[in-house]
Protein backbone atom coordinates (compact mmCIF):
# COMPACT_ATOMS: atom_id res chain seq x y z
CA UNK A 1 0.00 0.00 0.00
CA UNK A 2 1.07 3.65 -1.03
CA UNK A 3 -0.47 5.96 1.17
CA UNK A 4 0.53 9.52 0.10
CA UNK A 5 -1.82 12.49 1.03
CA UNK A 6 -1.29 16.41 1.12
CA UNK A 7 -1.17 17.39 4.64
CA UNK A 8 -2.55 20.51 4.09
CA UNK A 9 -5.57 19.27 3.27
CA UNK A 10 -5.89 17.39 6.67
CA UNK A 11 -4.24 20.04 9.02
CA UNK A 12 -6.30 18.84 12.15
CA UNK A 13 -6.40 21.31 15.13
CA UNK A 14 -6.87 19.51 18.78
CA UNK A 15 -9.68 21.44 19.62
CA UNK A 16 -11.33 19.37 16.62
CA UNK A 17 -10.17 15.76 18.38
CA UNK A 18 -12.88 13.53 19.74
CA UNK A 19 -12.44 13.32 23.59
CA UNK A 20 -10.39 9.84 24.52
CA UNK A 21 -9.50 8.17 27.28
CA UNK A 22 -6.51 7.05 25.17
CA UNK A 23 -2.98 9.06 24.59
CA UNK A 24 -3.09 11.57 22.01
CA UNK A 25 0.46 13.01 21.31
CA UNK A 26 1.17 15.71 18.61
CA UNK A 27 3.86 15.71 16.08
CA UNK A 28 5.21 12.46 17.59
CA UNK A 29 8.68 11.22 15.86
CA UNK A 30 7.60 7.98 13.90
CA UNK A 31 11.39 6.81 13.45
CA UNK A 32 11.79 5.35 16.99
CA UNK A 33 8.70 3.45 16.38
CA UNK A 34 10.13 1.40 12.81
CA UNK A 35 12.51 -1.02 12.22
CA UNK A 36 14.61 1.28 9.37
CA UNK A 37 14.72 4.24 11.82
CA UNK A 38 13.70 7.15 9.49
CA UNK A 39 11.00 8.95 8.54
CA UNK A 40 9.14 12.11 9.75
CA UNK A 41 6.37 12.41 12.49
CA UNK A 42 2.92 11.64 12.82
CA UNK A 43 0.64 14.42 13.08
CA UNK A 44 -0.98 13.14 15.99
CA UNK A 45 -0.84 9.63 17.16
CA UNK A 46 -2.99 8.19 19.36
CA UNK A 47 -2.95 5.34 21.92
CA UNK A 48 -6.56 3.90 22.97
CA UNK A 49 -7.36 2.86 26.15
CA UNK A 50 -9.49 0.04 24.77
CA UNK A 51 -11.71 -1.24 22.12
CA UNK A 52 -14.18 1.01 23.04
CA UNK A 53 -12.12 3.82 23.58
CA UNK A 54 -11.20 3.40 20.38
CA UNK A 55 -14.28 2.63 18.37
CA UNK A 56 -15.79 6.14 19.71
CA UNK A 57 -13.11 7.92 18.90
CA UNK A 58 -12.73 6.89 15.54
CA UNK A 59 -17.16 7.50 15.03
CA UNK A 60 -16.49 11.14 16.29
CA UNK A 61 -13.52 11.48 14.40
CA UNK A 62 -13.91 13.68 10.92
CA UNK A 63 -14.28 11.21 8.18
CA UNK A 64 -12.09 13.35 6.11
CA UNK A 65 -8.90 13.01 8.31
CA UNK A 66 -7.07 9.76 7.65
CA UNK A 67 -6.01 6.99 9.93
CA UNK A 68 -3.48 4.08 9.82
CA UNK A 69 -2.69 1.46 12.01
CA UNK A 70 0.63 1.00 13.21
CA UNK A 71 1.93 -2.04 14.72
CA UNK A 72 5.93 -3.06 15.09
CA UNK A 73 7.15 -0.76 12.58
CA UNK A 74 9.21 -3.69 10.79
CA UNK A 75 7.45 -3.49 7.14
CA UNK A 76 6.99 -0.12 6.83
CA UNK A 77 9.07 3.18 5.03
CA UNK A 78 7.52 6.24 7.12
CA UNK A 79 8.55 9.05 4.90
CA UNK A 80 10.70 12.23 5.78
CA UNK A 81 7.45 14.65 5.27
CA UNK A 82 5.66 12.71 8.19
CA UNK A 83 2.38 11.37 8.42
CA UNK A 84 -0.70 13.31 7.94
CA UNK A 85 -3.92 12.77 10.32
CA UNK A 86 -3.73 9.89 13.03
CA UNK A 87 -1.88 7.13 13.58
CA UNK A 88 -3.35 4.61 16.05
CA UNK A 89 -0.77 2.28 18.06
CA UNK A 90 -2.14 -0.56 19.53
CA UNK A 91 -0.75 -1.00 23.37
CA UNK A 92 -0.51 -3.50 26.27
CA UNK A 93 -4.86 -3.59 26.34
CA UNK A 94 -4.53 -4.86 22.84
CA UNK A 95 -1.38 -7.48 22.84
CA UNK A 96 -3.05 -10.80 25.19
CA UNK A 97 -3.40 -14.17 24.03
CA UNK A 98 -5.48 -16.52 25.50
CA UNK A 99 -6.80 -20.40 24.28
CA UNK A 100 -9.87 -20.67 23.16
CA UNK A 101 -9.63 -24.57 23.04
CA UNK A 102 -7.48 -26.73 22.61
CA UNK A 103 -6.25 -25.87 19.13
CA UNK A 104 -6.96 -22.07 18.65
CA UNK A 105 -5.98 -19.15 20.25
CA UNK A 106 -7.40 -15.09 20.23
CA UNK A 107 -5.18 -12.90 19.75
CA UNK A 108 -5.42 -9.37 20.49
CA UNK A 109 -3.86 -6.65 17.40
CA UNK A 110 -1.16 -5.66 19.38
CA UNK A 111 0.49 -9.07 20.11
CA UNK A 112 3.56 -10.05 18.65
CA UNK A 113 4.49 -13.12 16.25
CA UNK A 114 6.88 -14.51 19.24
CA UNK A 115 4.14 -13.95 21.75
CA UNK A 116 1.30 -15.83 20.00
CA UNK A 117 3.78 -18.96 18.69
CA UNK A 118 5.24 -19.38 22.15
CA UNK A 119 1.47 -19.25 23.78
CA UNK A 120 0.72 -21.89 20.86
CA UNK A 121 3.43 -23.92 22.24
CA UNK A 122 3.07 -23.58 25.66
CA UNK A 123 -0.63 -24.84 25.06
CA UNK A 124 0.01 -27.43 22.58
CA UNK A 125 -0.80 -26.09 19.28
CA UNK A 126 0.72 -26.54 16.15
CA UNK A 127 0.92 -24.76 12.81
CA UNK A 128 1.16 -21.46 14.28
CA UNK A 129 5.14 -21.68 14.39
CA UNK A 130 6.03 -19.63 11.25
CA UNK A 131 4.68 -16.61 13.20
CA UNK A 132 7.87 -16.50 15.42
CA UNK A 133 9.61 -15.13 11.90
CA UNK A 134 7.56 -12.32 11.18
CA UNK A 135 8.28 -9.27 13.35
CA UNK A 136 5.22 -7.66 13.32
CA UNK A 137 2.21 -7.76 15.65
CA UNK A 138 -1.01 -9.85 14.67
CA UNK A 139 -3.15 -6.61 13.39
CA UNK A 140 -0.31 -6.67 10.28
CA UNK A 141 -0.30 -9.83 9.73
CA UNK A 142 -3.88 -10.15 9.19
CA UNK A 143 -4.12 -7.11 7.22
CA UNK A 144 -1.26 -7.94 5.20
CA UNK A 145 -1.72 -11.77 4.91
CA UNK A 146 1.73 -12.06 6.31
CA UNK A 147 3.53 -15.28 6.19
CA UNK A 148 6.63 -17.30 5.66
CA UNK A 149 8.53 -20.81 5.82
CA UNK A 150 5.59 -22.02 3.55
CA UNK A 151 2.92 -20.68 5.61
CA UNK A 152 0.45 -17.78 5.59
CA UNK A 153 -2.33 -15.95 8.01
CA UNK A 154 -4.86 -17.15 6.26
CA UNK A 155 -4.32 -20.52 6.65
CA UNK A 156 -4.70 -20.31 10.48
CA UNK A 157 -7.07 -17.51 10.72
CA UNK A 158 -10.65 -18.25 11.56
CA UNK A 159 -12.12 -14.50 11.95
CA UNK A 160 -11.27 -11.85 13.41
CA UNK A 161 -12.42 -8.86 15.15
CA UNK A 162 -12.33 -5.37 14.01
CA UNK A 163 -13.05 -1.56 14.16
CA UNK A 164 -13.46 0.21 10.67
CA UNK A 165 -12.92 4.19 10.07
CA UNK A 166 -16.71 5.03 11.14
CA UNK A 167 -15.53 3.40 14.65
CA UNK A 168 -18.11 0.27 13.84
CA UNK A 169 -17.02 -2.70 15.38
CA UNK A 170 -17.32 -5.82 13.18
CA UNK A 171 -16.41 -9.67 13.00
CA UNK A 172 -15.30 -10.72 10.11
CA UNK A 173 -15.17 -14.56 8.65
CA UNK A 174 -11.35 -15.27 6.77
CA UNK A 175 -13.75 -15.78 3.58
CA UNK A 176 -14.60 -12.08 4.27
CA UNK A 177 -10.95 -10.88 3.83
CA UNK A 178 -10.83 -11.04 0.10
CA UNK A 179 -6.76 -13.13 0.72
CA UNK A 180 -4.25 -12.53 -1.83
CA UNK A 181 -0.35 -13.05 -1.78
CA UNK A 182 0.37 -10.35 1.32
CA UNK A 183 -2.71 -8.40 0.67
CA UNK A 184 -6.30 -8.22 2.53
CA UNK A 185 -9.79 -6.26 0.97
CA UNK A 186 -9.62 -4.64 4.43
CA UNK A 187 -10.61 -1.07 3.75
CA UNK A 188 -8.31 1.97 4.62
CA UNK A 189 -8.27 3.42 7.94
CA UNK A 190 -9.68 -0.57 9.59
CA UNK A 191 -7.88 -1.34 12.80
CA UNK A 192 -7.66 -5.23 13.70
CA UNK A 193 -8.19 -5.47 17.21
CA UNK A 194 -7.91 -9.10 17.38
CA UNK A 195 -8.05 -12.59 15.36
CA UNK A 196 -8.73 -16.27 16.07
CA UNK A 197 -6.04 -18.70 14.85
CA UNK A 198 -6.58 -22.17 14.90
CA UNK A 199 -3.78 -25.02 14.47
CA UNK A 200 -4.04 -28.78 15.28
CA UNK A 201 -2.93 -30.39 18.63
CA UNK A 202 0.92 -31.12 18.71
CA UNK A 203 3.95 -31.91 21.39
CA UNK A 204 5.50 -28.66 23.09
CA UNK A 205 8.51 -30.29 22.31
CA UNK A 206 8.43 -30.66 18.91
CA UNK A 207 6.87 -26.93 18.58
CA UNK A 208 9.36 -25.97 19.97
CA UNK A 209 11.96 -27.74 17.58
CA UNK A 210 10.51 -25.98 14.64
CA UNK A 211 10.30 -22.70 16.11
CA UNK A 212 14.32 -23.56 16.44
CA UNK A 213 14.75 -24.45 13.25
CA UNK A 214 12.93 -21.25 11.89
CA UNK A 215 14.94 -19.02 14.07
CA UNK A 216 18.21 -20.63 13.04
CA UNK A 217 17.37 -20.36 9.60
CA UNK A 218 16.43 -16.53 9.86
CA UNK A 219 19.71 -15.58 11.53
CA UNK A 220 21.65 -17.41 8.75
CA UNK A 221 20.09 -15.88 6.23
CA UNK A 222 18.40 -12.29 6.92
CA UNK A 223 20.54 -9.06 8.11
CA UNK A 224 18.60 -9.51 11.54
CA UNK A 225 20.71 -6.89 13.93
CA UNK A 226 20.72 -4.36 11.01
CA UNK A 227 18.45 -1.29 10.81
CA UNK A 228 15.92 -2.68 8.05
CA UNK A 229 12.25 -3.18 6.56
CA UNK A 230 12.05 -6.89 6.35
CA UNK A 231 11.29 -8.79 2.79
CA UNK A 232 11.32 -5.33 0.53
CA UNK A 233 9.39 -6.61 -2.54
CA UNK A 234 6.90 -9.24 -3.24
CA UNK A 235 8.31 -12.83 -4.54
CA UNK A 236 6.86 -12.50 -8.37
CA UNK A 237 4.88 -15.73 -9.43
CA UNK A 238 7.35 -18.16 -9.70
CA UNK A 239 10.37 -16.14 -9.01
CA UNK A 240 12.55 -14.99 -5.89
CA UNK A 241 12.91 -11.64 -5.38
CA UNK A 242 16.14 -12.29 -3.92
CA UNK A 243 17.14 -13.66 -6.88
CA UNK A 244 15.93 -11.48 -9.27
CA UNK A 245 17.44 -8.41 -7.30
CA UNK A 246 20.78 -10.36 -7.22
CA UNK A 247 20.56 -11.06 -11.00
CA UNK A 248 20.73 -7.40 -11.58
CA UNK A 249 24.01 -6.86 -9.61
CA UNK A 250 22.10 -4.60 -6.78
CA UNK A 251 24.02 -6.86 -4.09
CA UNK A 252 25.70 -4.07 -2.03
CA UNK A 253 24.08 -1.26 -3.81
CA UNK A 254 24.52 2.21 -2.24
CA UNK A 255 22.39 5.09 -2.01
CA UNK A 256 23.10 7.69 0.65
CA UNK A 257 22.95 5.90 3.67
CA UNK A 258 21.18 3.11 2.38
CA UNK A 259 22.35 -0.05 1.00
CA UNK A 260 21.00 -3.33 -0.45
CA UNK A 261 21.63 -5.77 2.11
CA UNK A 262 24.90 -8.54 0.52
CA UNK A 263 23.45 -11.01 3.57
CA UNK A 264 20.15 -10.80 1.57
CA UNK A 265 19.29 -9.02 -1.24
CA UNK A 266 15.64 -8.41 -0.44
CA UNK A 267 16.53 -6.33 2.32
CA UNK A 268 17.34 -2.70 2.66
CA UNK A 269 19.21 -1.62 5.34
CA UNK A 270 19.76 1.79 6.69
CA UNK A 271 23.49 2.13 7.23
CA UNK A 272 23.01 4.92 10.24
CA UNK A 273 21.92 7.93 9.04
CA UNK A 274 20.20 6.81 5.59
CA UNK A 275 16.71 9.20 5.45
CA UNK A 276 13.49 7.77 4.26
CA UNK A 277 13.84 8.89 0.76
CA UNK A 278 17.48 7.14 0.75
CA UNK A 279 15.90 4.23 0.98
CA UNK A 280 12.96 4.29 -1.13
CA UNK A 281 14.76 5.61 -3.76
CA UNK A 282 17.10 3.10 -3.56
CA UNK A 283 14.05 0.38 -3.83
CA UNK A 284 13.23 2.36 -7.31
CA UNK A 285 16.84 1.97 -8.55
CA UNK A 286 16.63 -1.57 -7.80
CA UNK A 287 13.01 -2.05 -9.01
CA UNK A 288 14.70 -0.54 -12.28
CA UNK A 289 17.35 -2.38 -12.73
CA UNK A 290 15.56 -5.69 -12.41
CA UNK A 291 13.11 -4.38 -14.95
CA UNK A 292 16.22 -3.88 -16.92
CA UNK A 293 17.66 -7.23 -16.41
CA UNK A 294 14.82 -9.81 -16.22
CA UNK A 295 11.55 -7.69 -18.40
CA UNK A 296 10.17 -8.31 -14.19
CA UNK A 297 8.41 -5.59 -12.60
CA UNK A 298 9.17 -6.34 -9.08
CA UNK A 299 5.82 -5.16 -6.34
CA UNK A 300 6.54 -3.29 -3.30
CA UNK A 301 6.08 -5.35 0.07
CA UNK A 302 6.96 -2.57 2.31
CA UNK A 303 4.33 -0.90 3.18
CA UNK A 304 5.15 3.70 1.86
CA UNK A 305 3.18 5.76 3.85
CA UNK A 306 2.83 9.46 4.63
CA UNK A 307 4.49 12.74 2.39
CA UNK A 308 7.69 13.55 1.27
CA UNK A 309 10.12 16.57 3.05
Amino acid sequence: MDVAVDPAQVTVAEASLPATRGRLTAHAPLAPLVWFKSGGTAQWLFEPKDIDDLADFLRDLDLKIPVMALGLGSNLIVRDGGVPGVVVRLGKAFAKVESVDDTALRCGGGASGVLVSSTARDAGIGGLEFLRSIPGTVGGFVRMNGGAYGRETCDILVECEVVLRSGKRETLAREDLGYTYRHSALPEGTVVVSATFRGHQADPVAIQAEMDRIANAREESQPLRSKTGGSTFKNPEGHKAWQLVDEAGCRGLKLGGAQVSEKHTNFLLNLGDATSSDIEALGEEVRQRVKAKSGITLEWEIQRIGVEK
